[in-house]
């Protein structure tokens, strides 16, 4: 595969930043990609939504005199409303010209998870996804005490039921076993005592808030330290612990670039993290820039938003929505802001099940015959009909070699598409675009996209 296009799958979602990559080399287009900066303010989708506490209570008090009819339809809009947030984040990762923040806004969406299938609020699913892209390049402790006061993870951890006398864990074991240390670093008395310093942390209309009634102000031992402890506390105490900065720092490297990341590479990196004072925009420029020239293609399988948009971007596809892909991502098992579980999407093999493999190979089919809203029948369940709107366009693959031979072609392809190819499937490609094509000829794209959907149902495309 070509090493620039390598990188651009892995720095973003598709082959859009190889071009960039090549001219600017990797350490200026890092610099780029850390001054990238994001709009804060407050889409359209949201401006009717609930903000503030006070307008909260104020829609569940309406709610509460509506009949079932019109609290089934609040409830219908409320779940267009985060469709239409799903919609929102694509574009966002897709027009990006570096769109490195938006990657790394992906891996922490999924390490601090907090779904709105519980969270139901989607003001504050909002909240929590601009604090994740604000903190992306940023310190990783400083983001773990925001993300633990943040509503959205209050609610999503039930933090809210957590209070002096009636303890909830929640939020005190995931932070511990998800969040920093990783499992077998920590006890379970360092879970109960973590549990009183949180209790009391509840909803407030800029973040969570200790509510003096139900907090417990009880001295505490957490991991080794006594005191009167409360969020920003406990948080201190952890990240002074040797195990630190591992969990973040195995995760960066899966995240990026191998699925099963060494134990060595992870220690390495790991100290260098904790040196940097839990800084993650140095981390990620020591790993990249170290990484960057070591042969390592093939070394992660592509999560599914990497899999489509690099598809779509090869054939030069500007959707008219984000629908499709929005429902592809939900049947391939990565719907955004409804992760499965508090642990995230697991990633690795996970992306390629028989089944998930097959539902590749039908967008592939459907995107290179010039579908591109899919109905029901073509992709299982995955994809919903839009009557009203074309289902067809012209696809055509990006190519150098305009005028190029059979070989040429298929070459520029394997070499943009493939970590590597054998011989057979360069006599399966030779079979599809013959010796004696003609690049003028009328069924010459056609002939390409055929030669483009083989390529891309080898089980070579599924790997960065």
């Amino acid at each position: 595969m070509n090493h620039n296009t390598l990188w651009s799958l892995r720095l973003g979602f598709s082959n859009q930043q190889a071009a960039n990559i090549e001219k600017m080399g990797i350490s200026r287009f890092l610099e780029a990609s850390f001054k990238t900066d994001f709009n804060n303010n407050l889409p359209d989708f949201l401006k009717d939504s609930p903000q503030t506490l006070a307008e909260f209570r104020a829609q569940r008090q309406k709610n509460g005199a509506l009949d079932r009819e019109k609290k089934q339809e609040f409830q219908r809009q409320e779940a267009l409303t985060s469709l239409e947030m799903k919609f929102w984040w694509i574009d966002k990762m897709r027009n990006d010209p570096f769109p490195l923040r938006e990657k790394m806004t992906l891996l922490l969406h999924n390490h601090f998870v907090a779904t709105y299938q519980k969270v139901k609020v989607n003001y504050w699913i909002f909240e929590h996804n601009q604090l994740l892209r604000k903190h992306a390049f940023g310190n990783f402790k400083e983001l773990t005490k925001a993300i633990i006061k943040s509503n959205a993870m209050i609610r999503y951890l039930d933090n809210v039921d957590n209070r002096k006398g009636k303890i909830n864990e929640n939020l005190s074991r995931e932070l511990l076993e998800l969040f920093t240390l990783g499992i077998g670093n920590y006890t379970e008395d360092d879970i109960k005592n973590g549990a009183k310093a949180l209790a009391g942390l509840s909803y407030g209309d800029n973040g969570g808030i200790y509510h003096d009634r139900i907090a417990d102000d009880s001295e505490i031992v957490y991991l080794g330290k006594k005191g009167h402890f409360k969020a920003d506390d406990i948080v201190d105490i952890i990240f002074k612990q040797k195990n630190s900065p591992y969990l973040f720092t195995r995760k960066i490297l899966q995240w990026f670039i191998y699925d099963t990341p060494s134990e060595t590479l992870v220690t390495y990196y790991g100290d260098y993290f904790r040196k940097q004072n839990f800084e993650i925009k140095p981390l990620l420029e020591k790993i990249i820039t170290e990484e960057f020239d070591k042969k390592t293609a093939g070394s992660k399988i592509k999560n599914p938003l990497e899999y489509s948009l690099h598809i779509l971007s090869e054939l030069q596809i500007n959707p008219r929505t984000n629908r499709p892909i929005v429902a592809f991502l939900k049947g391939q098992g990565m719907d955004l802001f409804n992760q499965p579980n508090v642990k995230g999407w697991e990633g690795g093999k996970s992306w390629l099940t028989s089944q998930i493999y097959l539902q590749r190979n039908n967008l592939a089919d459907l995107y290179c015959s010039g579908r591109e809203i899919f109905n029901q029948k073509a992709m299982g369940t995955m994809m919903e009909e839009n009557d009203n709107r074309p289902n067809f366009r012209k696809t055509t693959v990006n190519l150098n070699w305009k005028q190029g031979t059979n070989k040429e072609i298929i070459g520029e392809l394997s070499n943009r598409l493939l970590f590597k190819i054998d011989n057979e499937s360069q006599k399966d490609f030779e079979n599809i675009l013959k010796y004696d094509f003609d690049a003028y000829a009328q069924n010459a794209n056609q002939a390409v996209l055929r030669l483009f959907n083989a390529i891309v149902k080898e089980p070579e495309f599924q790997l960065i």
